[in-house]
């Protein structure tokens, strides 16, 4: 089943490791995790901060999954945080990919970065619980993300409900 996902990562630092991830489908013969939107995210940065909600509310209608590509500064983003904030409102899936060790333009690597599900927590049963504890992370090198996002997206999504 074709998903449409959503993906959550800091643009300025990580696009290049971000766009890796999200064209990794294309070579694919079982393309389930379909729809990949991206922006033009220095125009809509002039526009303000109102245009930017209404552009990541817009974007996140009809998917089922939220993505949170975790590069050395995502946890810091204040947009970062309102996506993970809509997404829960929706009811995506979410799970979050270190993108650290993927190469950028320059062939680098990067640190890996504070889990920005570590910052967030929700009140079960008069418990407080870290995302963390509710939704999974993969490193894209290490957890063969090339070969298992796919998987990732559908058992987010399942466990959403949708």
């Amino acid at each position: 089943m074709a998903r449409w996902v959503f993906f959550s990562f800091h643009y300025e630092r990580d696009i290049w490791r971000a766009s890796q991830v999200k064209n990794s489908w294309i070579t694919k013969p079982d393309r389930r995790a379909e729809g990949f939107y991206s922006s033009d995210w220095e125009n809509l940065k002039k526009q303000g901060e109102e245009a930017i909600k209404r552009w990541i509310n817009g974007q996140l209608q009809g998917t089922s999954v939220t993505v949170v590509l975790i590069g050395a500064e995502t946890s810091t983003r204040k947009w970062v945080d309102y996506e993970i904030e809509q997404s829960r409102k929706r009811k995506n899936g979410l799970f979050g990919v270190y993108i650290h060790n993927l190469k950028d333009q320059n062939q680098k690597t990067d640190t890996k970065g504070i889990n920005p599900f570590d910052l967030w927590y929700t009140e079960i049963n008069g418990e407080k619980v870290y995302f963390s504890n509710l939704y999974p992370t993969y490193d894209w090198v290490n957890d063969d993300g090339y070969n298992n996002f796919a998987d990732w997206v559908e058992k987010a999504a399942e466990k959403a409900g949708k």
